[in-house]
């Protein structure tokens, strides 16, 4: 049985739930406008092999929604405080898009809280800002972010919701697709993702602090992706001393939503490797 439990971190009321009984610690975090229901397909499959960690970050659903303009640090905070005060051992840490970025940054602060890491497709596009190739990609992506920015700035939240979904992290026709239940989500979470997307350090990440990770990390695409995302990908691939990448074939943003199995195959096999290397 999942115990499930709001705790005050970093100032901040936090809903958190942890599966399974036994095995190494394993923290799921969940991207942009979504919540820890996000990986309610794949906590089942990872709870036979782990006790799993789900939470809904700060601004989005049960977790509570700070007044004034937030910070990834400051995910990058509570992130950290909830695995030294829920699980309390170092652990497989696998983040999804900007829950990926988070990941990332967490790695370069606090790498003696993973046994591994795991991130698929992190909006880090601040990494190749400066590269003459990408700026074609880079451009698509800015453009369809800002237009998403200007409808949720104008407080059409299910709009923005939609063009996000159909235009950045799914595809045209998506939304439509989506349970109601994840549409809705969508909408509540959309003020917290404008935030994200108005901290200048949202997008970027220390490529020295990656450079000095040193434990094993995975980092995942999805073969139906945007452009922009292996061009991501390759950078941290590039940084991280110990990173393997895959890709998987017929998925795109959310692997976890629209593979699971395979998703949960991949993330189990590279965890337990790592364990074993580990010792």
């Amino acid at each position: 049985m999942a115990r499930m439990c709001i705790t005050r971190i970093n100032g901040v009321r936090l809903f958190w739930e942890l599966s399974g009984e036994t095995g190494d610690l394993l923290v799921l975090v969940h991207g942009s406008w979504g919540d820890h229901h996000n990986w309610d397909s794949v906590v089942p499959a990872f709870a036979r092999s782990f006790r799993v960690l789900t939470y809904d970050r700060r601004g989005h659903s049960q977790s509570e929604r700070p007044v004034g303009q937030g910070s990834v640090e400051e995910d990058v905070a509570d992130l950290a405080a909830l695995i030294e005060n829920v699980g309390g051992d170092p652990a497989h840490i696998v983040g999804n898009s900007f829950g990926g970025s988070i990941v990332l940054r967490l790695a370069g602060e606090r790498p003696d809280l993973f046994r591994s890491l795991i991130v698929h497709e992190p909006p880090l596009f601040r990494l190749f800002e400066n590269e003459p190739q990408a700026q074609g990609a880079l451009s698509v992506i800015k453009e369809r972010i800002d237009a998403v920015m200007q409808m949720l700035a104008a407080h059409d939240f299910p709009g923005g919701a939609r063009q996000f979904v159909e235009t950045i992290a799914f595809g045209p026709g998506a939304w439509g697709q989506l349970p109601p239940e994840l549409r809705e989500t969508f909408v509540r979470n959309a003020p917290t993702w404008l935030d994200e997307m108005r901290d200048p350090e949202a997008l970027s990440v220390s490529r020295d602090r990656l450079r000095a990770f040193s434990a094993r990390a995975l980092l995942t695409l999805g073969g139906q992706s945007a452009p922009v995302f292996p061009l991501v990908v390759r950078q941290i691939a590039q940084m991280l001393p110990q990173a393997v990448t895959m890709t998987f074939a017929g998925a795109g943003h959310v692997p976890h939503l629209s593979h699971p199995d395979e998703y949960v195959g991949a993330v189990t096999s590279f965890a337990h490797g790592a364990a074993s290397v580990r010792g």
